[in-house]
């Protein structure tokens, strides 16, 4: 449940890295949003590859940006090959917040050698806002239907690192 932006692929090479950083950073500025420099020697990154769980440990680099109290981080983290897999849930904020980081990640597609963006409100692929409301609205209305049960069922609850699970069961 809920509406939320998976991307993963590979930069083109380390001045890609550095654009898109930069691109971030001004983008963050923008929108005076907080960010934080990411830059660490040894990090666990915990992946998914054909259904297969693996892990990453090594050296990673990028930016994590917080767009709204009520979004995920947007984590922009990669390994020491570019690689990054990563994902945003959006689905509590404002619908705007979708649209630009849905924006953003269009706009620096160039950047990379291959990239794929999931985007479960369809917006990256058809430009639908009305159609990313819907999806949204039509998550919601889940959601509240569980959270009718509140001695069953509680949530939105919003983890330490920022990660937003939907619903808990008591």
């Amino acid at each position: 449940m809920g509406i939320t932006v998976h991307f993963e692929g590979k930069l083109k090479d380390e001045s890609s890295l550095e654009s898109l950083c930069k691109n971030a950073e001004a983008f963050a500025k923008e929108m005076e949003w907080p960010f934080s420099l990411i830059s660490e020697q040894e990090v666990k990154l915990e992946r998914v590859r054909g259904e297969e769980d693996w892990d990453y440990i090594g050296p990673v680099k990028g930016i994590e940006i917080f767009p709204h109290e009520a979004c995920e981080p947007f984590r922009l983290e990669f390994d020491k090959d570019l690689y990054i897999q990563e994902y945003t849930k959006t689905q509590f904020a404002p619908v705007q917040i979708h649209v630009l980081l849905v924006d953003f990640l269009r706009t620096n597609q160039s950047l990379f050698e291959s990239v794929e963006v999931i985007d479960e409100g369809e917006f990256f692929d058809t430009n639908d806002l009305d159609l990313l409301s819907k999806h949204i609205q039509a998550c919601n209305e889940q959601l509240e239907q569980y959270l009718s049960q509140p001695e069953k069922y509680y949530g939105p609850v919003k983890l330490e690192n920022g990660r937003i699970v939907d619903l808990m069961e008591e």
